[in-house]
């Protein structure tokens, strides 16, 4: 016969007694524990269960009532010394389910300790007498252990609950799905990362030796002290430790993950529960009854964002301007320094113009995360989530996917910096995957081009409108591929924690844009300088001196200055036609023929990959017009118009709208994603699906016209 050590906890008048009486219909032994005058009752009785019909004699103590695991009152403490030392095999934590979020804080602590755990919904035909509904599947798969709505007084649930100790009793142990607040997780990613990294062998799981440290824990941390990993992993806490103290203006441990504890109880309960009846509401909850109503949340959301997008596009433009100059200055202080030479052209327009290419996005990253920084300290971003989770979900997605997603309308490299609030990979990498469907800024010209060329100016702003909502509806039908044949795991549902609302920090706002500021110099600077320069590299090499000193000597006799000028820019363009880019978009362009693409439009494509605001300047080179041009020249719109037809421009607006980001934006995902073999991926993904789509939307409108 098997046997099964049984602890019931849980807080005070939740039912314990009554439920114990109900599972085992047997006599009660009533006693003290060792040392004080505390009560001690236990039971056993015997049990076969359904499946296999293995008989169990099972052994049930029932714990004193605890609000939490402290020491306040002796009872708490006889519960917690005798959770982390006594000798069980499950826990049943009962839950009084006319108070969940309340209770829910003893059931972390309970999960914290890294035990077998089953979580008995007692009290349910009270709860339905109230009004309240508990989704007890959903409370399952949000803490990762079994939940049973039960009732002593009425023998509701216990057969289940008999079955679920034997079922957990017998599984493995798995860890639970408790989640703190991004704050805390940064910082247990941190030394998660650093134990694995050093391959340190541990019967406890990274994650719950990484919570215990923050927590203080202090057997964890005589545990840890005489080992030599000590020596290098205690500077990585304090300044875990530091972060937290900074972010909740506190250096209580314990003041922290209370609060922490109390955000995860509140945002467990509002996904799990509904209220049919009408209760009093306190000021947070009059608060949130506006900002996440179901009609008026989404507009004042937006409102919000609207208002950080301007700050972020239209502000930051003023810094971005003075900062192109500024690089446009130096790259041509280079020209007078190092001479109109290969060696001038590779520091001005490589190294100069590349690493301008990241500085330049510093002021709009350093406004957007001051925007998201602010949103996340009072507490309003949690509830964002939680409002637009329901709608994001449907296509696999986070609610906290909104954020990157938006901001991608603007530029991709801080949309992607943005999607590290998504602590789950998995949301985490399908939102990076998809936001290059926002069109950016920097497509925006490319748009306007086309449009100008095909449309009337009065249809103009409706056809923008209608590629940017297109990109969008793509992106969301993507996410839903993905998550159906890439991502194939069930969707794993998450709580969202609901902290109070407070006034924001000015040290943790300037601790948080700085640092957003200073890793994105980082990760993006130190690639983008190679990259950049290797683009330079194919668009200007081979020397075809041949075709210089052809065209020179045309350009010296020419007869006036409009002469010398188209004779400069077919220079040009006969460089670039002929230099590896060229070369290279010539032997591509048999790829891109079905989708009506001459080498010209093959070329320019590929000079997107550096840039898209390069695009249009490549074509105004192809087509003989100098590099100077922009998006509202007319000699370039009436060279669109006669050599471009309209089933290719609809069909290169589709591929422009689709494919991979600029160089910036690729070096940025490669690294929030996690490796360069993301960035493979996101090529393939998005040049395949590009590909297809352009081909079907050339054909439409090829049997339009």
């Amino acid at each position: 016969m098997n046997n099964i050590n049984v602890v019931l906890a849980g807080q005070p008048n939740v039912g314990k007694s009554m439920l114990i009486n109900a599972v085992s219909n047997s006599k009660l032994k009533v006693g003290n524990f060792s040392g004080v005058t505390v009560d001690k009752t236990e039971v056993d009785f015997k049990y076969c269960d359904d499946i296999s019909c293995t008989d169990y004699n099972i052994h049930i103590i029932d714990l004193p009532g605890a609000y939490s695991l402290t020491e306040y009152t002796i009872e708490e403490k006889v519960t917690k010394n005798f959770l982390k030392d006594g000798e069980y095999d499950v826990i049943v934590n009962v839950v009084d389910s006319t108070n969940l979020e309340r209770n829910l804080l003893l059931t972390m602590q309970l999960l914290e300790l890294g035990k077998k755990v089953v979580v008995a919904l007692n009290m349910s035909d009270e709860a339905d007498k109230e009004g309240i509904e508990i989704d007890a599947e959903q409370l399952s798969a949000i803490l990762g252990v079994p939940c049973i709505k039960t009732s002593a007084k009425e023998n509701i649930g216990i057969h289940e609950l008999k079955e679920a100790i034997i079922l957990v009793s017998n599984q493995s142990l798995n860890s639970s799905k408790v989640i703190y607040s991004d704050t805390v997780e940064e910082e247990v990613e941190r030394i998660v990362n650093f134990l694995t990294e050093k391959k340190y062998k541990s019967e406890t799981t990274y994650r719950e030796m990484a919570v215990k440290l923050l927590q203080e824990e202090p057997n964890m941390y005589q545990d840890m002290h005489n080992k030599p990993i000590w020596m290098e992993l205690l500077p990585i806490i304090r300044g875990s430790l530091n972060h937290m103290y900074l972010h909740y203006e506190t250096k209580d441990i314990d003041e922290i993950f209370q609060d922490e504890r109390q955000a995860f109880s509140r945002g467990a309960m509002l996904e799990v529960q509904s209220v049919r009846l009408a209760v009093k509401e306190n000021m947070t909850q009059k608060i949130d009854s506006i900002l996440i109503h179901k009609l008026f949340g989404v507009p004042i959301f937006l409102f919000f964002m609207w208002g950080l997008f301007q700050l972020t596009f239209e502000i930051g433009s003023i810094p971005m301007d003075m900062i192109d100059k500024l690089f446009g200055a130096m790259g041509e202080g280079a020209i007078r320094i190092f001479g109109d030479n290969e060696l001038g052209s590779v520091i001005a327009d490589g190294i100069i113009a590349g690493v301008g290419a990241v500085v330049m996005f510093l002021p709009n990253i350093m406004i957007l995360f001051l925007g998201i920084a602010l949103l996340e300290t009072t507490g309003y971003m949690s509830r964002v989530a939680f409002l637009l989770d329901g709608f994001f979900h449907k296509f696999g997605l986070h609610g906290k996917s909104f954020i990157p997603l938006v901001t991608g309308f603007g530029c991709s490299v801080p949309a992607y910096m943005a999607a590290r609030t998504l602590k789950n990979e998995k949301d985490r990498l399908l939102t990076l995957f998809i936001i290059g469907f926002m069109s950016c800024g920097a497509r925006l010209p490319i748009y306007v081009l086309f449009a100008g060329a095909f449309f009337a100016p009065e249809q103009a702003g409706n056809i923008l409108f209608l590629i940017y909502i297109s990109g969008a509806l793509l992106g969301l039908v993507a996410a839903k591929v993905l998550n159906v044949v890439v991502f194939k795991n069930e969707d794993e549902p998450f709580v969202m924690e609901m902290p109070k609302y407070r006034l924001p920090s000015f040290k943790l706002i300037w601790h948080t844009v700085w640092n957003n500021a200073w890793m994105y110099l980082k990760k993006a600077g130190t690639y983008i300088l190679a990259a950049s320069v290797l683009i330079w590299f194919a668009s200007n090499y081979p020397k075809n001196l041949h075709i210089i000193e052809q065209y020179e000597n045309k350009i010296e006799f020419a007869s006036n200055d409009e002469t010398k000028n188209d004779l400069t820019n077919e220079m040009k363009q006969k460089l670039l036609e002929n230099s590896y880019l060229g070369k290279i978009g010539k032997a591509t362009e048999p790829l891109f023929a079905p989708l009506g693409f001459d080498w010209r439009l093959t070329v320019a494509l590929e000079a997107g990959l550096a840039a898209k605001e390069v695009v249009v300047s490549t074509l105004g080179v192809l087509y003989a017009l100098g590099d100077e041009v922009d998006e509202g020249n007319s000699g370039l719109v009436e060279q669109i118009k006669k050599n471009i037809p309209f089933a290719s421009a609809v069909s290169f607006i589709v591929f422009v709208m689709i494919y991979l980001p600029c160089l910036a934006a690729s070096m940025v995902f490669a690294k929030e994603a996690g490796g360069w073999k993301y960035l493979g991926y996101l090529f393939v993904f998005t040049t395949v699906t590009a590909w297809i789509l352009s081909f079907i939307a050339y054909n439409i409108a090829k049997g339009l016209s």
